[in-house]
Parts: C-alpha cells; sequence; structure tokens
C-alpha cells in the first residue's frame, strides 16, 4: 500500500455528527493524527511554507499541487483540499476549479478561503464562481464573509473591518446557499452550519502578526474535516486547536518573530486531552 492509499478519504474514521463537545475535539484529534490526511493546498504564495509547515506539525501530510490536470488528478486521492484565494493567478484560478469538481466527485471536503474578496475585483468574481462548487467549509474573516455574502464592500485588504457577530447573519446565508459550514474568524470564532452554531474562545492576537496566521488555518480546517467526518465538527475542532496552540506559543514566546516557531511547535506538542480540556466553547 502506498503512502496516499493509506491516508485516502476511505481510511478516516467514522464521522462525528451533531453538537460538539470538547471530548469530540480531543478524539478527532487522535484520528487526524493516526489518520495523517493528506491536504491539498492551493494557496498564495506569501504562505506556502509556514501552511506546509503547520500541516506538518499537527500531524497532517500537506501537498501544494495547484497546476491544471495535476490539480484535479491529486485531489481525487488527497483526504483534503484548501482552495485560498491569496494570489489568485490565472493559471492556479483554473487549477483551483478543477480540484474542487474533483473533490465534489470523490466526496473530499473542501475548504474555500476567499481572501481580501470585495476589495478586489479578479478574487471577488472568482469567488462567486468557487462558490457554485458548493465548498464544505467557508473559512475567512467577517467582512469577507459579508463581501461573499454580497452585503458588504470587504475590508482593508486581507484585515477585517467588522465584527464577527456583524457577519452572523451573512454566514447564515453563505451556509444555507452551500449547505456546508461558515466559520467567521475574529477574536471569538463562530462557526455554523444550517442547523448548529458553536463560538470558540480564546487565542493570541500574535497569529495576526505573522504571515500565514490566517491563511494556514484553512488548510489546518481542511485537515480536520477529513478527520472527523463532518465539516462542521472539523472547522470548531481546527479553530479550537489555533485557540489553544496559540495561546500556549504565546506565554513562551517574546513578540512576532518567536511566535511563529513556538506556535509550530505547539500545533505539535498540542495532546487531544490538551485540547478537551482547554478548548472553550460556547
Amino acid at each position: 500500500m502506498s503512502l496516499m492509499d493509506s491516508i485516502a478519504p476511505s481510511h478516516l474514521s467514522m464521522p462525528v455528527s451533531g453538537p460538539v463537545s470538547a471530548e469530540d475535539l480531543g478524539e478527532i484529534l487522535t484520528r487526524l493524527r493516526a489518520a495523517q490526511p493528506l491536504v491539498q493546498c492551493l494557496t498564495n504564495t506569501v504562505v506556502t511554507n509556514f501552511t506546509a509547515n503547520a500541516l506538518l506539525a499537527l500531524g497532517a501530510a500537506p501537498a501544494m499541487v495547484d497546476v491544471p490536470v495535476e490539480a484535479d488528478e491529486f485531489a481525487r486521492i488527497a483526504s483534503g483540499v484548501l482552495v485560498n484565494l491569496g494570489t489568485p493567478h490565472g493559471e492556479q484560478r483554473a487549477g483551483m476549479l478543477e480540484a474542487a469538481r474533483a473533490a465534489n466527485a470523490v466526496g473530499t471536503p473542501w475548504v474555500l478561503d476567499p481572501v481580501a474578496v470585495g476589495a478586489l475585483s479578479v478574487r471577488t468574481a472568482f469567488a462567486g464562481k468557487a462558490m457554485e462548487l458548493r465548498p464544505a467549509v467557508v473559512r475567512a474573516n467577517a467582512s469577507e464573509v459579508i463581501a461573499l455574502a454580497g452585503t458588504g464592500a470587504g475590508g482593508r485588504g486581507v484585515d477585517a473591518t467588522d465584527g464577527v457577530e456583524s457577519a452572523r447573519g451573512a454566514a447564515l446565508a453563505l451556509a444555507a446557499r452551500t449547505g456546508g459550514t461558515v466559520a467567521v474568524s475574529g477574536p471569538v470564532d463562530l462557526v455554523l452550519d444550517a442547523g448548529r452554531a458553536v463560538r470558540v474562545h480564546g487565542g493570541s492576537a500574535l497569529l495576526t502578526r505573522v504571515t500565514g496566521g490566517g491563511c494556514s488555518l484553512g488548510a489546518v480546517t481542511a485537515a480536520f474535516a477529513a478527520a472527523a467526518g463532518d465539516p462542521f465538527a472539523g472547522a470548531v475542532a481546527a479553530h479550537a486547536m489555533y485557540a489553544v496552540a496559540s495561546e500556549a506559543a504565546a506565554e513562551r514566546c517574546s513578540g512576532p518573530g518567536t511566535f511563529a516557531p513556538a506556535f509550530l511547535d505547539a500545533l505539535a506538542s498540542t495532546t487531544p486531552e490538551d485540547l478537551a480540556k482547554k478548548a472553550v466553547l460556547r
């Protein structure tokens, strides 16, 4: 059996469904580290290294495959797929649509991170096309969620200018449109689908001061969605993991420069028991 065979979607555990508890989070992390899900990342050029390292630290396997034709081929064997619109050049956009269609064809969860939509025309138009392919999870900040729903103009580049709670209506509209999960990142993260909603508390603001802090969360969400078998539970687990690990990293660093490696170490050292004990869900 090849490495790719061993971590294909069919080898992941049975899904979590219904409400998500702190105990569920620990179980999902255990599943993830046992399965080592293969995450295909079609992401922006600024964050590829940090994203790959975050997945490796977590216990997943990254693959940055975004070339057309290969993107389709790889999505069919990946456990999860990330489509991140940070630097959406033409060839990559074609690969992204291929990967999303292929993921849907084989039942693999894919995550859309609509970076800076609303403020910029090319990615905003493309995000609309991607939404038609019904991502399992949309992961974005509040301003991006509002813009994607067509009720706002976006934030200041990649930075949100809206509060998380102000994006709740837009998030619900997007969840209804895709039939999936929407995760709104902020000081308190809001994760919801058509019938469930959880707020994930905690985390460190230092995540906003390193390159890739938000974008890598999309890849981690894809890994957790694959391990959970339920995009909603996976998104909650991913955001909880980021909150717990970033708080641990902040305690042992002296600023953004030392935070980034400390955060990778914390992703690796956080145990299922730590996650279940320290995650704060409301």
